[in-house]
């Protein structure tokens, strides 16, 4: 195994009130090596709405560090770029800027916030995905 993989563990969860009729919901799949304090991995947004931000899927890459005080132990950023296809009448497609903060525990458990394209979602849950928590138990 490469040094620089060393102490790398997958993470997965959401960012979202999950439950909530409408609301937009980023869920994660990450690779993180602490040691490098890098996050590499897909986000999926997903809202139950027509339109073209129904299903979103961003490549991100980002940035972990250890706070060392209180229950908040980790803060995550995250940032990618996926492509926005414009809605008819208009015709065309750009790249549109995802982004993400997370002050989470151990257990990627806390509260965060995501960015793209016109929306801009804050202080919502973040949750591990259940299948990581027993495995982290």
């Amino acid at each position: 195994m490469s040094d620089l993989l060393l102490g790398a563990y997958l993470a997965k969860g959401t960012i979202g009130n999950v439950g909530m009729p409408g609301a937009p919901i980023a869920s994660f799949s990450l690779v993180v090596v602490p040691s490098q304090h890098s996050v590499t991995g897909t986000v999926v947004i997903t809202q139950a709405i027509k339109g073209p931000d129904s299903h979103i899927v961003v490549h991100v890459k980002g940035k972990i560090y250890a706070t060392g005080f209180g229950k908040v132990t980790q803060v995550v950023s995250l940032h990618g770029e996926y492509v926005h296809s414009v809605p008819p009448p208009a015709i065309g497609s750009f790249l549109a800027q995802f982004d993400a903060h997370l002050a989470i525990d151990g257990a990627w458990n806390g509260t965060g916030g995501f960015s793209y394209y016109n929306h801009n979602i804050e202080n919502v849950p973040v949750a591990s995905a259940k299948i990581l928590k027993e495995e982290l138990v």
